[in-house]
């Protein structure tokens, strides 16, 4: 199956929040609850939601089945089978699921599955002025950066081209640690 999840690309992210808004008028969400958060990091900004992770930790936690991988692999949620128990919510490494206290369930990222049953793209990826969000099928995943969780927790579906700065920053740290390797012959 192919594997589809969102690329991003912080590098012509603006972090002007179109995306941020446009998934909330989507969802019909009230001011304290969002699906994507667009957050200005010291590597650049970054704008994230589920990432509709291979291995869900949300998925396993779910007691009731509220919370499942669709047939087409993302990560989705049926209101009707939810108890609320904020399992998922707290299961999840990313922060990607909420609680809405208006309905009483969680609640996440469906990646716009009614709009791409439709042919449409998802309300973030048409809303993005500078393209910098597409979803669609990942040839490959990246998201082995120091501002996200470990990706072999969930495999998350994702692909991030980092900032210039964050690539700058890595290189100095890998050149940090081969430093300290050639030193000492040991990664402290």
């Amino acid at each position: 199956m192919e594997r589809l999840g969102f690329y991003y690309n912080m590098d012509t992210c603006v972090s002007c929040g179109a995306c941020q808004m446009a998934c909330k008028s989507e969802n019909g969400l009230i001011q304290e609850e969002n699906y994507r958060r667009v957050a200005a990091l010291v590597y650049g900004p970054f704008s994230g939601s589920c990432n509709h992770c291979q291995e869900a930790a949300c998925v396993k936690a779910c007691p009731t089945g509220a919370m499942y991988k669709a047939a087409d692999g993302t990560t989705q949620h049926d209101d009707g089978k939810c108890i609320g128990c904020g399992a998922c919510m707290w299961n999840c490494p990313y922060g990607a699921i909420t609680f809405s206290k208006s309905r009483g369930v969680t609640q996440k990222c469906t990646s716009c599955a009614s709009r791409r049953a439709r042919g449409d793209e998802p309300a973030c990826v048409k809303a993005c002025p500078t393209k910098s969000i597409r979803f669609g099928v990942l040839e490959e995943t990246r998201a082995d950066f120091p501002f996200l969780p470990d990706e072999e927790l969930t495999q998350p579906s994702l692909y991030i081209n980092p900032s210039k700065r964050l690539q700058a920053a890595l290189a100095k740290a890998a050149g940090e640690a081969e430093g300290e390797t050639a030193k000492g012959g040991e990664r402290v």
